[in-house]
Protein backbone atom coordinates (compact mmCIF):
# COMPACT_ATOMS: atom_id res chain seq x y z
CA UNK A 1 0.00 0.00 0.00
CA UNK A 2 0.80 3.93 -0.94
CA UNK A 3 0.69 5.66 2.45
CA UNK A 4 1.13 9.91 2.45
CA UNK A 5 -0.04 12.87 4.69
CA UNK A 6 -2.21 16.08 4.09
CA UNK A 7 -1.42 19.45 5.55
CA UNK A 8 -4.12 19.41 7.81
CA UNK A 9 -5.17 18.47 11.03
CA UNK A 10 -2.25 19.92 13.20
CA UNK A 11 1.71 19.70 12.84
CA UNK A 12 1.29 16.35 12.47
CA UNK A 13 -0.90 16.64 9.62
CA UNK A 14 -3.67 13.83 8.30
CA UNK A 15 -3.13 10.21 7.33
CA UNK A 16 -4.10 9.06 4.18
CA UNK A 17 -4.03 5.61 1.67
CA UNK A 18 -3.08 6.53 -1.61
CA UNK A 19 -4.32 4.59 -4.91
CA UNK A 20 -1.16 2.57 -7.01
CA UNK A 21 -1.63 5.32 -9.67
CA UNK A 22 -0.85 7.98 -7.38
CA UNK A 23 -4.79 9.49 -9.02
CA UNK A 24 -6.60 9.20 -5.82
CA UNK A 25 -6.43 9.12 -1.77
CA UNK A 26 -8.94 8.41 0.95
CA UNK A 27 -8.07 10.05 4.83
CA UNK A 28 -7.42 7.07 6.99
CA UNK A 29 -8.55 8.96 10.06
CA UNK A 30 -10.60 6.09 11.39
CA UNK A 31 -7.80 3.89 11.69
CA UNK A 32 -4.94 6.17 13.09
CA UNK A 33 -4.74 9.72 13.00
CA UNK A 34 -0.98 10.33 12.10
CA UNK A 35 1.25 8.09 10.10
CA UNK A 36 3.53 8.29 13.19
CA UNK A 37 0.34 6.78 15.43
CA UNK A 38 -0.30 3.61 12.71
CA UNK A 39 3.44 3.17 12.92
CA UNK A 40 3.70 3.04 16.84
CA UNK A 41 0.72 0.29 16.27
CA UNK A 42 1.77 -0.89 13.16
CA UNK A 43 0.73 -4.61 13.78
CA UNK A 44 -2.87 -3.20 13.90
CA UNK A 45 -3.08 -0.71 12.04
CA UNK A 46 -1.38 -2.13 9.07
CA UNK A 47 -4.23 -4.83 7.93
CA UNK A 48 -6.75 -2.03 8.08
CA UNK A 49 -4.83 0.17 6.05
CA UNK A 50 -4.34 -2.68 3.90
CA UNK A 51 -7.90 -3.15 3.73
CA UNK A 52 -8.53 0.35 2.86
CA UNK A 53 -6.11 0.42 0.33
CA UNK A 54 -7.84 -2.54 -1.81
CA UNK A 55 -11.60 -0.42 -1.57
CA UNK A 56 -9.81 2.14 -2.56
CA UNK A 57 -7.75 0.65 -5.66
CA UNK A 58 -10.84 -1.40 -6.45
CA UNK A 59 -12.56 1.84 -6.86
CA UNK A 60 -15.59 1.20 -4.40
CA UNK A 61 -13.81 3.42 -1.73
CA UNK A 62 -16.82 6.39 -1.27
CA UNK A 63 -14.51 9.03 0.73
CA UNK A 64 -11.75 9.15 -1.92
CA UNK A 65 -10.79 11.99 -3.40
CA UNK A 66 -8.43 13.39 -6.66
CA UNK A 67 -4.61 13.77 -4.74
CA UNK A 68 -2.26 17.03 -5.42
CA UNK A 69 1.06 16.51 -4.15
CA UNK A 70 1.26 20.18 -3.27
CA UNK A 71 -1.36 19.73 -0.34
CA UNK A 72 0.87 17.07 1.12
CA UNK A 73 3.45 16.82 3.95
CA UNK A 74 6.31 14.58 4.45
CA UNK A 75 4.82 11.50 5.11
CA UNK A 76 6.69 12.27 8.49
CA UNK A 77 6.32 15.64 8.98
CA UNK A 78 8.53 15.45 12.74
CA UNK A 79 9.31 11.98 13.72
CA UNK A 80 11.79 10.82 16.90
CA UNK A 81 14.52 9.99 14.60
CA UNK A 82 16.35 10.79 11.18
CA UNK A 83 19.58 8.79 10.45
CA UNK A 84 21.28 9.11 7.30
CA UNK A 85 24.08 6.37 5.90
CA UNK A 86 27.01 7.07 3.53
CA UNK A 87 26.35 3.75 1.67
CA UNK A 88 27.12 4.13 -1.68
CA UNK A 89 31.20 3.76 -1.67
CA UNK A 90 31.79 5.38 -5.20
CA UNK A 91 30.39 8.62 -3.67
CA UNK A 92 32.62 8.44 -0.71
CA UNK A 93 35.96 7.23 -2.76
CA UNK A 94 35.29 10.37 -5.37
CA UNK A 95 35.04 12.59 -1.81
CA UNK A 96 38.47 11.26 -0.56
CA UNK A 97 40.19 11.40 -3.67
CA UNK A 98 39.32 15.02 -4.24
CA UNK A 99 40.05 16.37 -0.48
CA UNK A 100 42.80 14.09 -0.31
CA UNK A 101 41.48 12.49 2.77
CA UNK A 102 42.65 9.22 4.37
CA UNK A 103 40.76 6.15 3.68
CA UNK A 104 38.29 5.50 6.88
CA UNK A 105 39.24 2.17 8.41
CA UNK A 106 36.52 -0.31 8.63
CA UNK A 107 34.61 0.72 5.83
CA UNK A 108 33.91 -2.23 4.41
CA UNK A 109 32.07 -3.62 7.72
CA UNK A 110 31.17 -0.72 9.34
CA UNK A 111 28.40 1.76 8.10
CA UNK A 112 28.83 5.33 8.46
CA UNK A 113 26.20 7.01 9.66
CA UNK A 114 25.17 10.27 11.41
CA UNK A 115 21.66 11.48 13.38
CA UNK A 116 20.55 14.50 11.57
CA UNK A 117 17.06 16.55 12.97
CA UNK A 118 13.62 15.04 12.82
CA UNK A 119 12.04 17.94 14.24
CA UNK A 120 11.58 20.11 10.93
CA UNK A 121 10.63 17.45 7.65
CA UNK A 122 9.41 19.23 4.38
CA UNK A 123 7.23 18.34 1.69
CA UNK A 124 7.72 16.93 -1.42
CA UNK A 125 6.81 20.93 -3.07
CA UNK A 126 7.40 22.96 -0.11
CA UNK A 127 9.96 25.60 -1.00
CA UNK A 128 13.77 24.88 0.48
CA UNK A 129 14.53 27.93 2.37
CA UNK A 130 18.09 28.78 3.20
CA UNK A 131 20.04 31.82 4.24
CA UNK A 132 22.82 32.87 1.47
CA UNK A 133 23.69 31.42 -1.98
CA UNK A 134 27.63 31.21 -0.83
CA UNK A 135 26.77 28.63 1.85
CA UNK A 136 26.91 26.59 -1.52
CA UNK A 137 23.50 24.82 -1.95
CA UNK A 138 23.10 21.59 -2.75
CA UNK A 139 20.65 18.76 -3.44
CA UNK A 140 21.32 14.95 -2.29
CA UNK A 141 19.05 12.31 -3.64
CA UNK A 142 18.21 9.35 -1.77
CA UNK A 143 16.43 6.27 -0.95
CA UNK A 144 14.81 6.14 2.98
CA UNK A 145 13.07 3.28 4.67
CA UNK A 146 10.75 3.58 7.78
CA UNK A 147 11.01 1.57 10.51
CA UNK A 148 8.79 -0.19 13.35
CA UNK A 149 10.01 -0.58 16.97
CA UNK A 150 13.28 -1.87 16.99
CA UNK A 151 14.92 -3.65 20.04
CA UNK A 152 18.72 -2.98 20.87
CA UNK A 153 21.31 -5.77 19.46
CA UNK A 154 18.48 -6.80 16.37
CA UNK A 155 20.36 -8.18 13.81
CA UNK A 156 20.65 -7.69 10.33
CA UNK A 157 18.73 -10.95 9.12
CA UNK A 158 15.91 -9.95 11.58
CA UNK A 159 15.90 -6.34 11.11
CA UNK A 160 14.92 -6.73 7.33
CA UNK A 161 11.37 -7.30 9.20
CA UNK A 162 11.05 -3.83 10.75
CA UNK A 163 10.94 -1.92 7.56
CA UNK A 164 7.64 -1.02 7.21
CA UNK A 165 8.00 1.95 4.20
CA UNK A 166 10.53 3.03 1.77
CA UNK A 167 10.52 6.66 0.41
CA UNK A 168 12.59 9.44 -1.33
CA UNK A 169 14.74 11.76 0.58
CA UNK A 170 16.22 15.19 -0.45
CA UNK A 171 18.96 15.50 1.70
CA UNK A 172 19.82 19.13 1.32
CA UNK A 173 23.29 20.20 2.30
CA UNK A 174 25.78 23.32 2.70
CA UNK A 175 29.08 22.77 1.43
CA UNK A 176 30.80 25.71 2.18
CA UNK A 177 29.59 25.21 6.06
CA UNK A 178 30.19 21.14 6.03
CA UNK A 179 34.21 21.65 6.44
CA UNK A 180 33.97 23.95 8.77
CA UNK A 181 31.70 21.91 10.89
CA UNK A 182 33.57 18.48 10.47
CA UNK A 183 36.68 19.90 11.62
CA UNK A 184 35.32 20.08 14.89
CA UNK A 185 34.81 16.57 15.05
CA UNK A 186 30.84 17.14 16.38
CA UNK A 187 29.07 16.78 13.67
CA UNK A 188 27.08 18.71 11.54
CA UNK A 189 23.79 21.43 12.31
CA UNK A 190 24.54 24.21 10.14
CA UNK A 191 25.31 22.43 7.33
CA UNK A 192 22.53 20.09 7.16
CA UNK A 193 19.04 21.90 7.15
CA UNK A 194 15.84 20.55 7.19
CA UNK A 195 15.15 17.28 4.91
CA UNK A 196 12.37 17.06 2.68
CA UNK A 197 10.62 13.72 1.43
CA UNK A 198 8.61 12.45 -1.35
CA UNK A 199 5.24 12.79 -1.23
CA UNK A 200 4.37 8.83 -1.05
CA UNK A 201 5.67 5.92 1.55
CA UNK A 202 5.42 2.32 0.47
CA UNK A 203 5.36 -0.56 1.83
CA UNK A 204 8.24 -3.16 0.42
CA UNK A 205 5.82 -5.31 -1.02
CA UNK A 206 4.71 -2.47 -3.81
CA UNK A 207 7.85 -2.39 -5.30
CA UNK A 208 7.93 -5.87 -6.21
CA UNK A 209 11.39 -7.77 -7.20
CA UNK A 210 12.95 -3.90 -7.10
CA UNK A 211 13.04 -4.62 -3.51
CA UNK A 212 15.50 -7.35 -2.93
CA UNK A 213 18.35 -7.55 -0.25
CA UNK A 214 17.60 -4.89 1.37
CA UNK A 215 17.86 -2.33 -1.79
CA UNK A 216 15.65 -0.38 -4.14
CA UNK A 217 16.78 -1.91 -7.14
CA UNK A 218 15.63 1.45 -9.50
CA UNK A 219 17.47 4.41 -10.80
CA UNK A 220 16.41 7.76 -9.17
CA UNK A 221 15.81 10.49 -11.82
CA UNK A 222 17.67 13.97 -10.87
CA UNK A 223 16.56 17.22 -12.81
CA UNK A 224 18.34 20.31 -12.28
CA UNK A 225 15.96 23.46 -13.80
CA UNK A 226 14.29 20.68 -16.27
CA UNK A 227 17.48 19.28 -17.23
CA UNK A 228 18.63 15.76 -16.51
CA UNK A 229 21.36 15.68 -14.33
CA UNK A 230 21.56 12.05 -13.63
CA UNK A 231 19.80 8.83 -13.72
CA UNK A 232 22.15 6.45 -10.82
CA UNK A 233 20.86 3.10 -9.59
CA UNK A 234 20.14 2.58 -5.69
CA UNK A 235 20.61 -1.01 -5.68
CA UNK A 236 24.56 -0.09 -5.62
CA UNK A 237 24.43 0.18 -1.38
CA UNK A 238 27.70 -1.54 -0.02
CA UNK A 239 25.23 -2.15 2.86
CA UNK A 240 21.51 -2.99 3.03
CA UNK A 241 19.01 -0.89 4.78
CA UNK A 242 18.73 -4.30 6.96
CA UNK A 243 22.20 -3.50 7.84
CA UNK A 244 21.79 -0.28 8.16
CA UNK A 245 18.87 -0.58 11.05
CA UNK A 246 21.10 -3.23 12.71
CA UNK A 247 23.70 -0.57 12.61
CA UNK A 248 22.03 1.67 14.24
CA UNK A 249 20.30 -0.81 17.20
CA UNK A 250 23.35 -2.12 17.73
CA UNK A 251 23.47 -0.39 21.67
CA UNK A 252 19.91 0.81 22.00
CA UNK A 253 16.21 0.35 21.07
CA UNK A 254 14.65 2.38 17.49
CA UNK A 255 11.39 3.83 18.26
CA UNK A 256 8.95 3.42 15.76
CA UNK A 257 8.60 5.94 13.54
CA UNK A 258 13.01 6.13 12.83
CA UNK A 259 13.66 7.40 9.16
CA UNK A 260 17.07 5.92 8.12
CA UNK A 261 18.77 7.56 4.37
CA UNK A 262 21.06 5.54 2.14
CA UNK A 263 23.19 8.40 1.51
CA UNK A 264 23.94 9.87 -2.00
CA UNK A 265 22.77 7.32 -4.40
CA UNK A 266 26.06 7.13 -6.27
CA UNK A 267 27.13 5.07 -9.13
CA UNK A 268 31.28 3.88 -10.06
CA UNK A 269 29.86 4.60 -13.69
CA UNK A 270 29.02 8.20 -12.30
CA UNK A 271 30.12 9.78 -15.35
CA UNK A 272 27.84 8.46 -17.57
CA UNK A 273 24.66 7.75 -15.41
CA UNK A 274 25.57 11.37 -13.91
CA UNK A 275 25.14 11.98 -9.60
CA UNK A 276 22.13 12.59 -7.20
CA UNK A 277 24.18 15.70 -6.10
CA UNK A 278 26.28 18.50 -7.32
CA UNK A 279 29.27 18.01 -4.66
CA UNK A 280 29.93 14.56 -7.12
CA UNK A 281 29.62 16.41 -10.38
CA UNK A 282 32.07 18.91 -9.05
CA UNK A 283 34.34 16.23 -7.96
CA UNK A 284 34.66 14.67 -11.37
CA UNK A 285 35.04 17.84 -12.80
CA UNK A 286 38.42 18.19 -10.23
CA UNK A 287 39.51 14.87 -10.43
CA UNK A 288 39.16 15.23 -14.75
CA UNK A 289 40.13 19.18 -15.38
CA UNK A 290 41.36 20.22 -12.02
CA UNK A 291 38.81 22.39 -11.57
CA UNK A 292 35.34 22.68 -10.66
CA UNK A 293 33.06 24.54 -13.24
CA UNK A 294 30.17 23.41 -11.99
CA UNK A 295 28.66 25.81 -9.37
CA UNK A 296 26.18 25.09 -6.92
CA UNK A 297 22.28 25.92 -6.62
CA UNK A 298 20.53 29.56 -6.36
CA UNK A 299 17.56 31.03 -5.53
CA UNK A 300 14.69 30.28 -8.08
CA UNK A 301 16.53 27.41 -8.92
CA UNK A 302 14.51 24.01 -9.12
CA UNK A 303 15.30 20.50 -8.08
CA UNK A 304 12.85 17.47 -9.21
CA UNK A 305 14.03 13.80 -7.82
CA UNK A 306 11.61 11.09 -8.87
CA UNK A 307 12.11 7.35 -9.21
CA UNK A 308 10.00 4.90 -12.11
CA UNK A 309 9.32 1.28 -11.52
CA UNK A 310 10.31 -0.58 -15.12
CA UNK A 311 6.95 0.37 -16.26
CA UNK A 312 7.58 3.75 -16.29
CA UNK A 313 4.83 4.58 -12.91
CA UNK A 314 5.80 7.04 -10.20
CA UNK A 315 6.72 4.56 -7.15
CA UNK A 316 6.99 7.84 -4.76
CA UNK A 317 5.55 10.81 -6.44
CA UNK A 318 8.73 13.62 -7.21
CA UNK A 319 10.18 15.54 -5.19
CA UNK A 320 9.91 19.04 -6.92
CA UNK A 321 11.08 21.95 -4.96
CA UNK A 322 12.30 25.57 -5.16
CA UNK A 323 15.21 27.33 -4.25
CA UNK A 324 14.25 30.77 -2.23
CA UNK A 325 15.57 33.02 -0.01
CA UNK A 326 15.01 32.70 3.82
CA UNK A 327 12.84 35.41 5.33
Amino acid sequence: MKLATLSEGGRDGTLLVVSRDLKRAVRATGIAPTLLAALESWGTTAPQLEKLSDALNGGVERGAFDLDARQLAAPLPRTWQWLDASAFHSHGDLMQKVFKLAPIDGRDTRPLMYQGGSDDLLGPCADLPFPSESDGIDFEAEVAVIIDRVPLGTAAAQALAHIKLILLANDASLRALAPVEMKTGFGWIQAKPSTSFSPIAATPDELGPAWSNGRVCLPVQVHWNGKEFGHPDASAMAFGFHQLVAHAAYSRNLSAGTIIGSGTISNESYRTVGSACIAERRGIELVDTGAANTGYMRFGDRVRIEMFDRHGASVFGAIDQKIVKAS
